[in-house]
Parts: C-alpha cells; sequence; structure tokens
C-alpha cells in the first residue's frame, strides 16, 4: 500500500520502502486475525484477547484473565492465510 506523501522527499539511494514493508509485516495483506479467544485455565470463562500480527509469526507472552485476573502464558502462532492459532496456559505450568 502507499501513500501520496510516500513520495514527497525520497532519495533515490534508499531502499525500496515495498520491500521495507513486506519485511515487516509478512502478513501484510490486511487479512491477519486481530482477536483471539482463549478460555482460562483458572476459571473456565472465555476471553477475546487482542492479537497483534506485525509482532511476527510466533509470539508467547503473558496477560491476565479479564474476569478472575489470574496470569496467563499466551502462545500466538500465524498460519501462512492470516488466521492465528491462539492458546493459554496456566503461568505457573
Amino acid at each position: 500500500m502507499r501513500f501520496a506523501w510516500d513520495d514527497l522527499g525520497n532519495d533515490s539511494n534508499q531502499p525500496d520502502e515495498e520491500s521495507d514493508l513486506d519485511r515487516d509485516f509478512p502478513l501484510g495483506d490486511g487479512t491477519a486475525d486481530t482477536d483471539g479467544t482463549v478460555v482460562c485455565p483458572y476459571c473456565g470463562e472465555a476471553n477475546v484477547i487482542a492479537l497483534d500480527p506485525g509482532s511476527g509469526d510466533a509470539q508467547d507472552y503473558v496477560e491476565d484473565c479479564q474476569v478472575c485476573c489470574q496470569p496467563w502464558r499466551v502462545s500466538v502462532h500465524y498460519r501462512n492465510d492470516g488466521s492465528a492459532v491462539v492458546r493459554a496456559v496456566a503461568l505457573d505450568d
């Protein structure tokens, strides 16, 4: 995707901006999942969590349950089609 201001001040010695975007956002066609649903391993409640496809195709981080506030270890893996596989396990497992 290009914007009108992309060509302003563009130095011909700089690398092609399109290739930079492809490298930085490999799922960048706009179809990658940006939310997912996980079940809390502590209280069993479903939680919808925000996902960030720009952070890479494999992610691991800690997030708290929106219901019982217990911490989970969240794993997100993006498939080639942009769909996300999301898993939450108890932090102390």
